[in-house]
């Protein structure tokens, strides 16, 4: 009796248990069904009225449309090429300074615009605003390229500007010459058409960006940290348009760079006896690098996905997806870990998730028959926003797990901090007005760079940083970046000008409208 009530008690339970668990999985559809039918967190400024306010209207003529490509183009032909941190084609970099006032006179002569040579080769631009009590902002970009051979495969020599099939070939196309080119020209046509901002703005324009600023960047930073300048945001290079590159996405969309992630060079060295390739010990230096080499690809630093600004990508961009996507990206709170690991498969979309591990140098040995005594590998980290640059240098120790190997830091620096993007953000509202104002038809959410630009150096003077030009990208294109056949559409070029010539006319409103959902509230 008492074993047939004991089993009779055990299929309650699980009775219970059983349709407790199916109730609960009804309600999560549920909530996930209604949250995949509602959601939109784009929604709220949009429908929001902003100051009014007269607009320049940006209407060119095609002799200016001719003349501003022609800028454009002689731009690229200069090869201000930066090798390394000591070595930059320092001609090319004062040809490029006798450059600028030829073809922007207006900016150059007018009595509104202060400018200043910085370190020799760098330029500042400040545009006083009739209103001193509104907070300056600041648009930053720089003039100098990676190397380019056209042996490496280019249809086009890559200091030519050709243009071919309506795209513009050449070093700097889309990094960083076209919008240092296009900031400068919105600014002049904006001074011929007699404009006079309200809101008080400076442009940077850095020489060595690509060898990390720290002439360049470094000197203009100071500069205006020794005037008290403290700046609303900052907007420069980073994140993109892209059109057909995210799978179940079938709008454009606009990314507004947030964040981008630390970096980290970490040199790893062993040392041992040497002794004759003929009597070979049991372990050489280079078998203990490369061993603990294959144990960092091996075991990547664990996934950081929904720890860091990267889950707010999706979830602006989740009513854009196509069924069945949209139900799990409009769900990521039930989901991430899902979707994560499906994000880990690729290389361009892991560098979202994790801390990435790049082995980039192996160097011994120095002759055929000497066991090399010494080895040493180059390792490049970039950091996940969620983490610092210590907590990975442990990690790093604790996966190669082998005291013979030594770690030194080469050098790195921590994520910058995540700007704001919500509905009182003035910098990332102002650039998605000005993104939607240019481009209707796309979808705009936050992002964060997986490479780093000349903004990091800026962050102690804004309140905000951004990283953004309106370059469209179509499936393949990310490729071209420091690599090989560099392009940009003639008709983006001028869409560049354009948006520029927008955004520095929004940046005259004196503040934000109220988010659509605190006038619902009143």
């Amino acid at each position: 009796m008492t074993g047939r009530s004991t089993r009779f008690q055990l299929w309650r339970f699980l009775k219970v248990a059983l349709l407790s668990a199916l109730l609960l999985v009804c309600v999560l559809l549920v909530v996930a069904t209604i949250r995949t039918l509602t959601l939109d967190v784009n929604e709220g400024l949009g429908l929001a009225r902003w100051e009014e306010k007269e607009i320049v209207p940006f209407g060119i003529s095609p002799l200016q449309r001719q003349q501003l490509l022609d800028n454009f183009k002689a731009a690229i032909r200069i090869p201000t090429v930066s090798f390394s941190d000591t070595e930059l084609n320092y001609t090319a970099l004062r040809e490029f300074r006798d450059f600028l006032p030829t073809v922007f006179p207006t900016v150059f002569a007018s009595s509104l615009v202060k400018y200043e040579l910085v370190a020799n080769y760098s330029h500042l631009f400040t545009v006083p605003g009739s209103d001193p009590g509104l907070q300056p902002y600041m648009l930053i970009a720089h003039l100098d390229v990676v190397p380019a051979s056209e042996g490496d495969g280019w249809e086009a020599p890559p200091f030519s500007a050709q243009e071919m099939g309506g795209f513009i070939y050449g070093r700097g196309t889309i990094d960083d010459k076209h919008s240092l080119m296009a900031i400068l020209q919105a600014l002049e046509y904006l001074l011929q058409k007699g404009y006079r901002p309200r809101r008080t703005l400076y442009i940077g324009l850095g020489h060595d960006e690509e060898v990390n600023g720290l002439q360049g960047a470094m000197s203009i930073v100071r500069k205006l940290q020794s005037r008290g300048v403290k700046l609303s945001f900052v907007l420069d290079e980073g994140l993109s348009v892209i059109d057909g590159v995210i799978d179940g996405l079938t709008e454009p969309v606009a990314l507004i760079g947030i964040g981008e992630k630390g970096q980290a060079t970490v040199k790893l060295s062993v040392t041992t006896s040497p002794g004759h390739s003929s009597m070979p010990l049991r372990e050489s230096s280079i078998g203990i690098l490369a061993a603990a080499v294959t144990r960092l690809e091996q075991n990547p630093i664990p996934s950081m996905f929904g720890l860091g600004p990267e889950l707010a990508t999706f979830e602006h961009l989740a009513h854009k997806f196509t069924l069945p996507l949209k139900f799990f990206m409009t769900n990521l709170w039930l989901f991430s870990p899902l979707i994560g690991r499906v994000m880990e498969g690729k290389p361009d979309s892991n560098a979202f998730v994790r801390t990435t591990t790049a082995v980039t140098m192996f160097n011994s040995g120095i002759k055929i028959n000497v066991i090399p005594p010494y080895a040493e590998a180059f390792v490049n980290l970039r950091i996940h926003s969620a983490q610092t640059l210590q907590e990975v240098l442990e990690i790093i120790r604790d996966i190669i797990g082998d005291e013979r190997v030594k770690l030194e830091l080469v050098n790195g620096f921590d994520p910058p901090r995540v700007s704001s993007y919500d509905e009182k953000s003035f910098g990332f509202q102002i650039i998605k007005k000005t993104v939607l104002d240019s481009f209707p038809q796309v979808t705009v959410a936050p992002g964060i760079c997986v490479g780093n630009t000349d903004s990091r150096h800026y962050v102690d003077l804004a309140k905000d940083t951004y990283r953004f030009t309106p370059t469209w990208f179509k499936k393949g294109d990310l490729r071209r970046f420091h690599g090989v056949n560099e392009r940009i559409s003639a008709k983006n070029y001028e869409d560049l000008v354009e948006f520029y010539f927008r955004l520095i006319q929004n940046c005259d409103i004196r503040k934000l409208p109220e988010p659509h959902g605190s006038l619902h509230d009143l």
